[in-house]
């Protein structure tokens, strides 16, 4: 994707959709990522995500841009990337290149979050700010004006098929209080052991967007009975 020289981000921009069903990629068969990934449009999700590890931050090695470049004309669907990498600043705006219309940094990886925020945005990418479970949502808490999402880990970063960590959900609701209070239109996230079993708590405290991974590539009536589900459920929470 080349992003135009002038193109700007702000956060008015028309109201999300009230729940959006986001995949991640890494229990993709990866022999063959660009089919998976239109098999994942096809199933009906709002956005597709690549866990981009390092080998560093977490222990894994994962996605770099140009293996997203080579998916990005599989799908229509927007990408996003979770950067779980130390110096997001080095690559970030290579993944922008690549097709990813979102960078998510984690605010453990990055000294000057204000400044990684503002290169994003100058570069015409929109913005997303990880928090570990430890880490207290102050911490995003001055810098909500370059944020276009917050995402809340539910799980310890760097694998897949971890167990949901439900002591989360007193932050999850902190951080849609706090969106809030801010009165900008900022997407609450949340990834890690997402499923049938644990999306309503997820939604049920603020949360709108949901990553899920293993649950859908599990799920035995497939993936698009999975993203069903998932969004009736986390739906059915919301009216609740």
């Amino acid at each position: 994707m080349s992003v135009p020289e002038h193109a700007t981000v702000t956060n008015i921009r028309p109201p999300a959709s009230p729940v959006q069903i986001v995949p991640s990629v890494l229990p993709a068969d990866y022999s063959k990522l660009g089919e998976e990934v239109s098999a994942l449009e096809a199933a009906g999700v709002d956005k597709i995500q690549w866990d981009v590890m390092d080998g560093v931050f977490v222990p894994n090695l994962t996605f770099g841009p140009d293996v997203i470049k080579a998916c990005r004309p599989h799908a229509d669907v927007p990408f996003e990337a979770h950067l779980m990498v130390v110096n997001p600043d080095a690559m970030m705006l290579q993944y922008l290149d690549a097709g990813c219309e979102m960078l998510i940094v984690h605010a453990e990886t990055t000294t000057h979050l204000h400044k990684t925020l503002s290169t994003i945005r100058d570069a015409g990418g929109k913005t997303g700010v990880a928090l570990n479970p430890h880490t207290p949502l102050s911490v995003v808490q001055h810098v909500l004006d370059l944020v276009d999402m917050v995402l809340v880990m539910t799980v310890n970063p760097g694998f897949g098929g971890q167990a949901y960590i439900a002591t989360m959900e007193p932050k999850i609701r902190e951080a849609a209080h706090m969106i809030a209070e801010s009165g900008l239109n900022i997407d609450l996230e949340v990834d890690g052991g997402i499923s049938p079993d644990t999306i309503s708590g997820a939604a049920a405290a603020g949360a709108r967007v949901f990553i899920a991974g293993s649950a859908l590539y599990k799920y035995q009536g497939g993936l698009t009975a999975a993203v069903t589900e998932l969004r009736r459920l986390a739906e059915a929470a919301l009216a609740a």
